[in-house]
């Protein structure tokens, strides 16, 4: 009699452990790691280490929300540098990154959601800049600057110019405005809106070199279920009107 009771609380206790751990399963925590990328994602202090609600911008309320709504339980923080949290939710499980630009070359590298916004690829120069542009094989007789690890500074890499990177993209405004560099490639509206942060204005785009949509990345383990999840409560956000709201608020 003794034993058999045993046997049922054992028999109980195995069942109550997977129905946990599916539980678990179904509805993963995931690490959510963004960046400093004023009108997207940014800390309210303006440092390059925030955690949750010390973080705003277009696509931080978004995301807030779509996990919200499709109940997925997630950490948010904001570090620095960018190529570090980009290889982090590369490598690790139950990881994700945003905003990033999909392009063909990662597409398999991560399971997306998304759009969150466009994001324009622009040469910028100073507003009493000369500099004319019909495409960017007449830039590399320019001195360029661009994001380090940022999809631009790849592109550009990949058409045989050579920037000069920055370890913050706010930089290269204070490097244009100084001489230190000729053009700054940039995203549109990322660009002009970190330049007015650093006090400099009259900027203008002399070359619009391709369009890229930003989304929030995934690592690749991450379940479909999950992904399927927030894509569709990201959609149902578009449809009631939330994030059209999201966007008045910063732009």
């Amino acid at each position: 009699m003794l034993q058999r009771l045993f046997l049922a609380l054992a028999t109980t206790a195995l069942l109550f452990a997977t129905v946990a751990q599916a539980g678990e399963l179904d509805s993963p925590e995931v690490v959510l790691l963004t960046e400093n990328f004023p009108p997207y994602n940014m800390a309210v202090n303006g440092k390059n280490f925030a955690r949750d609600e010390n973080i705003n911008g277009i696509a931080v309320d978004l995301v807030r929300e779509m996990f919200k709504r499709a109940d997925v339980k997630y950490q948010l923080s904001l570090r620095f540098p960018w190529d570090r949290i980009y290889k982090m939710a590369l490598e690790k499980p139950g990881y994700g990154v945003f905003v990033t630009a999909r392009l063909p070359e990662r597409e398999k590298d991560f399971k997306w959601v998304g759009p969150l916004g466009p994001d324009d690829w622009v040469l910028l120069a100073k507003a009493d800049s000369s500099i004319s542009l019909n495409s960017l094989e007449e830039a590399k007789q320019y001195k360029v600057g661009a994001y380090q690890g940022d999809a631009i500074a790849e592109h550009l890499i990949q058409q045989g110019l050579q920037p000069l990177t920055a370890l913050r993209d706010q930089e290269n405004a204070k490097k244009l405005q100084r001489g230190d560099i000729d053009l700054w490639a940039t995203g549109d509206p990322a660009g002009l809106y970190l330049a007015r942060q650093e006090g400099v204005s009259g900027l203008k785009s002399v070359l619009r070199f391709n369009t890229a949509q930003l989304y929030l990345a995934l690592n690749k383990e991450t379940p479909d279920a999950v992904v399927q999840k927030l894509q569709a409560a990201l959609e149902q956000m578009r449809a009631d009107g939330f994030a059209a709201e999201v966007l008045k608020r910063y732009l």
